[in-house]
């Protein structure tokens, strides 16, 4: 083979995987930003039933219904 034609496959070869590897590295972080913004989400309401259920502990409720009627 001609050495001219081994350089452009080679030339081919290695910008089709520059670009397989750019492909994937997007792919990747795009993953990583979607996952993050769903353990954001998580963490939100994670936090909310947490205090939701604080709040709806007896101990909670009797103590606010016995403020509210000393009052």
């Amino acid at each position: 083979m001609d050495a001219n034609v081994l350089i452009t496959l080679l030339t081919i070869t290695v910008i089709l995987l520059s670009i397989v590897i750019i492909a994937w590295l997007t792919a990747i972080t795009v993953v990583l930003l979607k996952v993050r913004q769903v353990l954001k989400n998580i963490e939100a309401i994670t936090t909310n039933v947490a205090s939701a259920s604080e709040w709806l502990s007896p101990v909670k409720l009797f103590a606010q219904a016995a403020k509210f009627f000393r009052k």
